[in-house]
């Protein structure tokens, strides 16, 4: 009975994890627009978006990403056995991927805190998506639990993530003609 309650722990923290991580680009790229805005917009922005994104990062995310960490090592010590199979090692390759994700994040939240932005809002709609990539990846890896099926998801993964850039083009395309 513990062992469902634990996945089930794990389960809600991936869920705010990704939240976070898909929120927080979003207010990245509201920070890096607003430092290019008049002074006076500037001056009213800048300090909200900094603040929702001190609250996000500091109060949402970053426990979801160390709760998931210790509630999915939990899971792990009920089925160590999955540690052999070819599908729970790559599904942790792109767990690991997206912790390293997340610590790019927290490069970027530091620098736009410091009203530095070195990406563009378009690169950060780009990297926005790395992250459904990498949960599409986890997601089909956990449930389908098979190799032939796997590589049929990454294929599809692949897709999507062309998809995704082709609507990202478009949405730029867009955007330019409706400022």
């Amino acid at each position: 009975m513990a062992f469902e309650y634990i996945k089930a722990l794990h389960i809600i923290f991936i869920v705010t994890w990704f939240a976070g991580l898909f929120y927080i680009v979003r207010l990245f790229i509201y920070q890096t627009e607003a430092l290019e805005k008049p002074e006076e917009e500037r001056k009213v922005l800048v300090p909200q978006f900094n603040l929702m994104a001190k609250r996000l990062w500091l109060g949402i995310t970053w426990p979801s990403a160390i709760l998931t960490l210790v509630f999915g090592i939990w899971v792990l010590t009920y089925r160590w056995g999955y540690m052999q199979l070819g599908f729970m090692q790559a599904k942790l390759a792109f767990v690991f991927l997206l912790y390293l994700y997340h610590i790019k994040c927290h490069y970027q939240y530091k620098e736009l805190q410091k009203g530095i932005a070195k990406w563009t809002s378009n690169q950060l709609r780009i990297w926005n998506e790395a992250a459904t990539l990498l949960l599409f990846a986890i997601v089909f890896l956990i449930v389908l639990k098979n190799t032939v099926d796997m590589i049929w998801a990454l294929v599809g993964l692949i897709g999507l993530g062309i998809l995704l850039m082709l609507g990202i083009k478009l949405y730029r395309r867009i955007r330019e003609k409706n400022p």
